[in-house]
């Protein structure tokens, strides 16, 4: 299985950055940005309550923690921007 995988990439090697740009509209990628961080958010309460058992703390942390997670992947992607590596 893994290696149909790899056959498969590297048969779809031919395929462009601006061929694969127009493949999911912009729209699309926000919405799902926005739904994933919403799960994690979820997630880090949940957890949060389990451990603390208090549920206003819970969801202080997960205020926290949405705030910080958008900053440092916002950071994360800027500095994988500047590495050329795999381009």
């Amino acid at each position: 299985m893994i290696a149909d995988q790899l056959w498969l990439n590297k048969n779809a090697a031919n395929s462009t950055y601006k061929a694969d740009s127009v493949s999911e509209q912009p729209k699309r990628s926000i919405a799902k940005s926005l739904s994933w961080r919403a799960i994690g958010t979820l997630d880090t309460i949940i957890i949060s309550w389990i451990i603390t058992g208090t549920l206003t703390l819970a969801f202080s942390i997960g205020l926290v923690e949405l705030g910080t997670k958008m900053v440092l992947y916002f950071l994360h992607e800027r500095m994988w921007n500047s590495i050329k590596w795999g381009r």
